[in-house]
């Protein structure tokens, strides 16, 4: 998981890499039609299409084409992989939907599959270790300077060090103060002052500097930018701690003024559309497979005890707006005032199917119709009652961040082992971290591995009950 909070450069050659990727899929297609011996008819001409827009529309998800200067390589080919395996995935489950798995041949998919995977990574490898020869050669390789020996700026060095791949050089730090006061930090990479800093760079001998200093000195930075825009190096800005906690920070303008976003939902322009859809298709798919599910809880609950078979709470949903959260009903009594007591261990208002229920997170299932509504996603911060919003949020700072996107019926701090009673406020501090962790860094692929994980780990746990 990255902890980048802007958005990655889209390098000119991105284009090159979406067209070999495509034509990869289709290469390995007819290869593997060919090999077996398969007629290249309509139908699968429509799969391999539908293929292809799955692959790419997961691909601009995580911004799979971003710059490879950015991020690590393993954590590319992870995508790829993952991106890859997922479309195949959602191919075959439509193919068992519309009952048409039959009318195509398994072993010509499955070496579609198996011979894309390899190709996809192996042109990614050798793309690598042409650049990495190129590289180490002093090829491609761009010249780098930090302006500020600060905690900040060694971590980027360590970066630049660690990571090769990246193609950059770093020469080292140029910082105003002496060595003397530079506190416990080491001085043995420091080349000389800012404006030592700026004369190379008016010599052409740097490609980028990157200005480490904490954002409060704003005047100083702003004197530094001033001396380098009679220089062509690239300047760029490395946030300081404060900086790192803005919820989701991205430029943008009003009018002429450029700003800033401090506390701003992650899921705006093509970002939002890619949650929704995806929370429409995966809801939908699920409460096809689990209807007959739902009939029975629905049954045991009406023949086991007296009441309505869902029971609708008031939460917060997205932007602190009021929603009803449908849930099976699990206890005798139906709390929804100003005070609603959570869940303990040997409750007696669970009833004998809610205790089974609670204990494997049956009873959540109805919220995909909430998901289906718009009213939640599938992955996201939990939503909690009102009573309890309005208890937490005078305690826990940043606590009604949680609500800048839409809350979820499974989550990242769900899965971390971070749900059930929160009987101390500890557990409700490392519930919110978890949640604003998420929503920092969302992405597709994090919903998909959150997904997954919840599969396997995510519903039953010891902590609810």
């Amino acid at each position: 998981m990255t902890n980048s909070i802007l958005r990655y450069e889209q390098p000119g050659s991105s284009v090159v890499y979406r067209f070999i990727d495509l034509m990869i899929l289709c290469g390995v297609f007819l290869a593997s039609m060919h090999l077996y011996g398969v007629p290249l008819d309509k139908d699968y001409l429509i799969l391999l299409s539908v293929s292809l827009a799955i692959y790419s529309y997961l691909a601009e998800s995580v911004q799979l084409y971003r710059s490879w200067r950015a991020g690590r390589f393993s954590h590319m080919l992870m995508h790829v992989a993952t991106i890859h395996t997922v479309s195949f995935l959602l191919i075959v489950a439509g193919l068992f939907l519309l009952k048409e798995a039959e009318s195509f041949s398994r072993l010509a998919l499955v070496s579609w599959y198996l011979g894309g995977l390899m190709v996809l990574v192996l042109w990614r490898v050798s793309a690598r270790a042409i650049k990495t020869w190129r590289r180490k050669r002093g090829l491609s390789l761009q010249q780098v300077a930090i302006i500020g020996l600060t905690p900040s700026g060694l971590a980027l060095h360590n970066e630049i060090e660690q990571h090769f791949e990246l193609g950059f050089n770093c020469i080292g730090f140029f910082d105003d103060r002496p060595p003397e006061r530079v506190d416990d930090l080491p001085t043995e990479s420091l080349l000389g002052s800012v404006e030592d800093a700026v004369e190379m760079a008016r010599a052409g001998k740097l490609v980028k500097i990157y200005i480490c200093l904490p954002m409060m000195a704003e005047k100083r930075i702003a004197d530094i930018i001033s001396r380098l825009g009679d220089t062509t190096s690239d300047v760029l800005i490395v946030p300081d701690f404060l900086f790192k906690n803005l919820m989701h920070a991205r430029i943008g303008n009003v009018g002429s003024i450029d700003t800033i976003s401090v506390f701003e939902s992650p899921m705006f322009g093509f970002q939002s559309f890619y949650k929704r859809s995806f929370d429409i298709l995966f809801s939908g798919t699920v409460l096809l497979l689990i209807s007959p599910l739902l009939l029975m809880i629905a049954a045991a609950i009406k023949l086991t005890s007296k009441g309505p078979v869902l029971f609708r709470q008031d939460r917060y949903g997205l932007d602190g707006k009021r929603i009803g959260v449908y849930k099976f009903r699990s206890m005798k009594v139906m709390e929804n005032g100003g005070a609603v007591t959570q869940a303990k261990r040997n409750d007696s208002r669970v009833t004998a199917v809610g205790a089974f229920l609670r204990r494997t997170s049956l009873d959540e299932l109805p919220q995909f119709f909430n998901v289906l509504l718009g009213e939640m996603s599938v992955v996201g911060p939990r939503p909690h009652a009102v009573a309890h919003n309005e208890e937490y949020r005078k305690q826990v700072a940043y606590y009604m961040l949680r609500h800048k996107v839409r809350p979820g019926i499974t989550g990242w701090a769900q899965i971390n082992g971070w749900r059930g009673e929160t009987d101390t406020l500890e557990k409700m501090e490392m519930r919110v971290k978890y949640d604003l962790d998420y929503i920092r860094n969302w992405s597709l692929f994090f919903d998909v591995r959150i997904v997954f994980k919840t599969v396997f780990k995510g519903f039953v746990d010891k902590n609810a009950y």
